[in-house]
């Protein structure tokens, strides 16, 4: 690991970092369902609601959260956990989130990267390699799965070069009319 480069495990006051970074992980996928929940009165501003989710205790929350540090900033994070049965009996709250859900429900069992993020200025010294081989680790000796964009090229070729394969594909639902059509690809790196 480069010197620069510290990780740690997330706490409650990240949860502001941790919104923008899965805003950023999402390329706004994120920022998008946080603005129904500002739209039904739930909070003021989609990233207010974002901050909310991230501080919450529940799965994908800061709990399951590793902050990279570097040059004395938060330069990035991943969240990951071991898929369970519960992931069965979860609905998807807009149709958007349905084929994701599907594909999570394939990896019961293994280790799933629900977000990994880099801030822009901080990417290509390293950080993500290190997030993500972080997470590896605490995989232990499970398989480990993902989901990315199939027009997200720098995270399929960060994942490819480190053993993920493509697993699935399925058809993003569109958010609006004129959204650019695109496939989520699940990607799965076989346990020890």
């Amino acid at each position: 690991m480069a010197a620069f480069l510290a990780l740690r495990e997330a706490s409650r006051r990240d949860a502001s970092e941790l919104a923008i970074l899965a805003d950023i992980a999402s390329h706004g996928f994120a920022s998008w369902l946080w603005f129904a929940d500002v739209a039904s009165g739930m909070s003021d501003t989609p990233l207010e609601r974002g901050r909310l989710k991230m501080s919450d205790e529940a799965l994908g929350g800061w709990k399951n959260a590793i902050i990279g540090e570097a040059y004395d900033e938060i330069a990035g994070m991943a969240i990951g956990y071991e898929v369970d049965e519960g992931i069965r009996d979860l609905e998807a709250r807009h149709p958007a989130l349905e084929p994701m859900l599907a594909m999570q429900r394939s990896v019961i069992g293994h280790w799933f990267i629900g977000s990994l993020a880099v801030y822009r200025h901080m990417r290509g010294i390293g950080i993500g390699r290190r997030l993500l081989e972080d997470q590896l680790a605490r995989a232990d000796r499970l398989s480990v799965s993902l989901i990315t964009s199939d027009s997200n090229e720098a995270a399929l070729s960060l994942y490819g070069r480190n053993g993920f394969s493509e697993a699935a594909r399925m058809n993003a639902v569109p958010l609006f009319d004129n959204s650019k059509k695109h496939a989520w690809v699940l990607m799965t790196r076989a346990g020890a």
